[in-house]
């Protein structure tokens, strides 16, 4: 994020995804982490200047020892920010990723309804769409595998989960983070190879040394992968674009960005 306000891009892209109607209420999904800490900084920002109120979701699984401090975390901020929290702690019979996940997001659910909440906000970053889609890879995934995580899907009754970070990196949130001098928590079981994410972090660590760019690459591709099979009016345009392109013998070594540049003017 280039320029004098690097925030400013930030807030845009965020803004372009979410996109609530003036006086609504919309919950960001707080763990404690860096990421959901820094999201919920910048939500707190555009939901002053955009008229909507905001709400911290917080669930407590209860499965690690430092789940309560985790919690205490997610207070402090929202009390920092002026902003309610909002505490669930469901029963968990299993503490695999799959059941872990269910869980979360009826949690989730039950505090958009409880606070009248439209959307629920996560903080899934380009970092999580490319364990994401690898992994799926990896299953022998079809076209639906390779898409990712969608920016947007239904939650429960009225109500959306939204991710507007797929193309935004950690190192971009950390800055926001960084301004904030707000607490944060790090998740000791990021380290657990139980849990298949865990084993591939590593890898993908070494790989990003050799290709920087990595994430924004997968990010992309999920993109328009998504963007082909809903049949977006974008992806028409990408297609009658590259084959102009091709007919003048003119589409070679013309990249992602490029396309993206020509349909933008």
């Amino acid at each position: 994020m280039r320029g004098a306000r690097p925030e400013r891009a930030l807030d845009a892209v965020v803004r372009g995804v979410l996109r609530p109607d003036r006086g609504a209420r919309v919950c960001v999904a707080c763990s404690g982490g860096p990421d959901s800490v820094a999201l919920a900084v910048l939500l707190d920002r555009l939901a002053r200047e955009d008229e909507y109120e905001l709400v911290l979701a917080h669930v407590n699984h209860g499965v690690r020892a430092s789940a309560d401090q985790d919690e205490c975390v997610v207070l402090s901020v929202g009390a920092r920010l002026g902003r309610p929290v909002r505490i669930a702690r469901p029963r968990i019979a299993r503490d695999d990723e799959a059941t872990l996940r269910r869980a979360r997001y009826a949690a989730l659910a039950g505090i958009a309804a409880e606070t009248g909440a439209v959307v629920v906000v996560t903080a899934h970053t380009a970092e999580d769409q490319t364990e994401t889609v690898l992994l799926a890879l990896f299953r022998g995934t079809g076209l639906d595998g390779l898409a990712g995580i969608p920016p947007r899907r239904p939650l429960a009754d009225g109500i959306d989960v939204v991710r507007p970070l797929l193309r935004v990196t950690h190192a971009e949130l950390a800055t926001e983070l960084r301004r904030s001098a707000l607490p944060y928590a790090l998740d000791p079981t990021n380290a657990d190879r139980r849990y298949r994410r865990n084993a591939l972090r590593g890898a993908l660590a070494m790989m990003r040394e050799d290709f920087p760019h990595l994430d924004r690459a997968v990010a992309r591709c999920a993109e328009i992968v998504r963007d082909e099979l809903d049949e977006t009016p974008r992806a028409a345009q990408r297609r009658a674009l590259r084959e102009r392109l091709r007919a003048d013998g003119a589409l070679h070594d013309v990249s992602f960005a490029q396309i993206e540049d020509a349909l933008r003017s």
